[in-house]
């Protein structure tokens, strides 16, 4: 099919509950396809609607599960790694040509699914047991136990969360809670009643009944990677190089910079070098350096130099990090005032060996800049403080004007490149940015070995949850114990995706072979929010 709404699914893995859920919540306030999201979730109890504890029967964390709760029908479920869980987010035509769509009907048409795939699987006894929800193995024998379960939200025509099938689960989890408040009937799974199937082979079943029950127009569907081993996580972070580079050829003339050490550039150093400041344009390699210090504008790096993850493509130092610099924030704040800069950008280093990250040195900085230059845009470009809430609103509660978490590559490549970092994660991050009314950026590197296809997939996936701001721009391998270079990218095609993106309702899209995160961050700001910054002391 292809005139009508495009289909995307998604397999992303294992996920944490408030993770998907706050993807779940940015696809359906501003996505306009339809979604599928299939995922394994780390283990957590999570409570509809209406429920209470009294069906929780002991305390999570003795088992190491989390207690979240949902937004959803029914009552208290359990969810967990060898549970496939799938989270429609569809567009529902309203009953008898109304406005409003029937929520049985649509319960049915997700248990339909369910069963349907059950018994491609070789589970034939399954189907309904009415009047509870779900899906039954043997719903009309004596001793009929449920191997599926559905909760799901309707609200203005829009779905969301799902159902959750168990295929292999460790089923002692359900031990400590009343499944979904039924306390007469057991708890089944595929493996327990003999059906022995992988997890790949139950999504790539389900995304196919889904695609014939629900798909209106072109489906795209995009996985992370399914198996990796230690060696797939990149083997720059053991000190040694992933092999010889591929032969792309040298590099071409688009990709060569000029060196210009002009007296900007000189002064902007000599700067940061007195007040003891890093920037991201050194410690990255970034190729724009020197057009950028020439014009005035750096991108400033707290938190240190040394980054507690590894990423496949980066050239940060990668040692243990050494204590934050309390006087960090003010001398950032004086160095842009004595830059006159309209728009400062702030990123850092992953810290994972803080308790939140680094977000209070975020959230710091942005008030002493703010302080010191009143007129000052801020931009931030964030970790993904490991998707904790909290952590996360210390940053958004500072109010930049633009937050930034980098998205980096596509689904596919995720664990090679980022191999301590998740697609769905960094998507959720983005959402909870945009739900918290904040201009929204992200950024994807190319020439790793994804496809044009699968970059088109990406910038979906930032278009639906509502990301302002995408750059693009070509990997260069900084060393020969860095992923190495899978191809060249015609300037034509950053030129295709900039159209691509701007189709799919993304509002400004930086794109070309030498653009990197912070790459014109104060004319990609204004071209996406429509306000202009005006430089300190200019008319």
């Amino acid at each position: 099919m292809t005139g009508g709404r495009p289909f995307r699914v998604r397999w992303l893995g294992r996920v944490r509950y408030r993770d998907a859920l706050a993807l779940q919540q940015g696809i359906f306030a501003e996505g306009t396809d339809d979604h599928l999201l299939l995922l394994e979730h780390h283990p957590v109890y999570t409570l509809g609607v209406r429920a209470t504890t009294e069906h929780l029967l002991a305390p999570p964390g003795e088992v190491g599960a989390d207690l979240e709760r949902a937004d959803r029908g029914g009552d208290i479920t359990f969810h967990g790694p060898g549970q496939l869980v799938g989270y429609p987010l569809l567009h529902l035509a309203g009953k008898r040509g109304g406005g409003m769509a029937d929520t049985v009907d649509y319960v049915r048409s997700v248990e339909a699914l369910v069963i349907d795939v059950c018994r491609d699987l070789g589970l034939t006894d399954v189907g309904r047991l009415d009047p509870y929800p779900g899906v039954w193995v043997r719903p009309d024998g004596p001793d009929p136990r449920k191997v599926a379960a559905i909760g799901v939200r309707l609200s203005r025509g829009r779905t969301m969360h799902g159902f959750a099938l168990n295929v292999d689960p460790d089923l002692s989890f359900f031990d400590r809670m009343v499944p979904c408040g039924i306390a007469e009937f057991g708890v089944t799974s595929l493996a327990a009643e003999g059906v022995g199937v992988s997890m790949r082979e139950v999504v790539d079943r389900v995304a196919e009944r889904a695609t014939e029950r629900w798909a209106k127009g072109p489906v795209d569907r995009a996985d992370v990677a399914w198996r990796h081993r230690s060696i797939d996580l990149a083997a720059f972070t053991r000190g040694e190089g992933p092999g010889e580079p591929p032969p792309v050829g040298r590099k071409p003339e688009w990709m060569k910079v000029k060196l210009d050490t002009g007296p900007e550039y000189r002064r902007l150093k000599g700067l940061m070098r007195g007040k003891s400041l890093v920037t991201v344009c050194e410690e990255a390699g970034c190729p724009n350096i020197f057009e950028c210090w020439n014009d005035g504008t750096a991108t400033f790096m707290i938190n240190g130099e040394r980054c507690t993850r590894a990423c496949g493509f980066c050239l940060v130092d990668t040692r243990r990090p050494e204590a934050t610099d309390p006087g960090e924030p003010v001398r950032v704040a004086e160095a842009v005032a004595e830059l006159g800069l309209a728009h400062a950008v702030v990123t850092a280093v992953a810290r994972d060996d803080l308790p939140d990250g680094g977000a209070a040195e975020f959230a710091a900085t942005i008030r002493a800049i703010r302080a010191v230059n009143p007129g000052t845009a801020v931009e931030v470009l964030i970790p993904d403080c490991k998707g904790d809430p909290d952590s996360l609103g210390v940053v958004f509660d500072a109010r930049p004007d633009v937050l930034n978490h980098n998205l980096e590559t596509v689904a596919r490549l995720q664990r090679t490149v980022r191999p301590s970092a998740s697609y769905a994660r960094s998507l959720s991050v983005l959402a909870r940015a945009g739900a918290a009314g904040l201009t929204t950026k992200s950024s994807l590197i190319v020439g790793l070995g994804e496809t044009d296809a699968e970059v088109d997939g990406a910038l979906a996936d930032l278009a639906a949850i509502g990301c302002d701001i995408v750059t693009i721009g070509q990997y260069l391998r900084p060393t020969t114990n860095h992923l190495p270079v899978e191809r060249w990218v015609e300037p034509a095609t950053f030129d295709r995706w900039r159209e691509v993106g701007e189709r799919l309702g993304i509002p400004h899209v930086e794109s070309g072979p030498l653009v990197r995160s912070s790459y014109h961050a104060r004319q990609a700001a204004e071209a996406a929010t429509g306000v202009a910054v005006v430089l300190s002391g200019s008319a």
